[in-house]
């Protein structure tokens, strides 16, 4: 799965097996989600216990709740080895964000769910290196972070930035 048609970037790839994934999901097609994540997917969520379907999705614990849920992803942008996905749940009552992390052999490896909030992504950048003069023990390298991308949350949720 490492090759990728000509002309594709390696974020579109990206872009595709999440989207493939959430196919799969929706479809509830086992065999397809287990080829798309590692058997040992790291996860992590944040929000309300009650929203955490995904976890009973992929660990099999499906409840009434989980079982009816789909996402839809209506936004999804690749930076690197990184997706973010962003949704809203049934009747737009919730809102959520996907970060998937794609190894180089098209495996996903990771996910961090948020429900129900505000989630700005941003990439970490070294300023440029010291002048010449000056030693780099002597000047540590300043760093900033460059916002890339921002959820369109329709309410007002709290807030949190992921670095990439």
């Amino acid at each position: 799965m490492a090759n990728h048609s000509a002309g594709e970037s390696l974020e579109d790839r990206n872009k595709w097996r999440v989207l493939a994934l959430y196919e799969a999901l929706n479809g509830r097609d086992a065999d397809r989600v287990q080829q798309l994540l590692a058997p040992d997917i790291e996860w992590w969520f944040h929000g309300p216990p009650e929203h955490q379907h995904m976890m009973r999705m992929l660990t099999g614990a499906d409840d009434d709740t989980a079982a009816e849920f789909r996402f839809f992803p209506e936004r999804v942008a690749a930076f690197g080895s990184t997706v973010v996905a962003e949704g809203t749940g049934p009747g737009a009552a919730t809102s959520w964000v996907h970060a998937w992390t794609v190894s180089p052999d098209g495996i996903i490896t990771q996910v961090r769910e948020y429900f129900n909030t505000s989630v700005t992504v941003t990439r970490v950048a070294a300023d440029s290196p010291p002048k010449p003069s000056v030693s780099p023990k002597d000047s540590p390298r300043p760093t900033h972070c460059l916002p890339v991308w921002q959820s369109r949350s329709r309410k007002s949720f709290p807030g949190l930035v992921l670095a990439i």
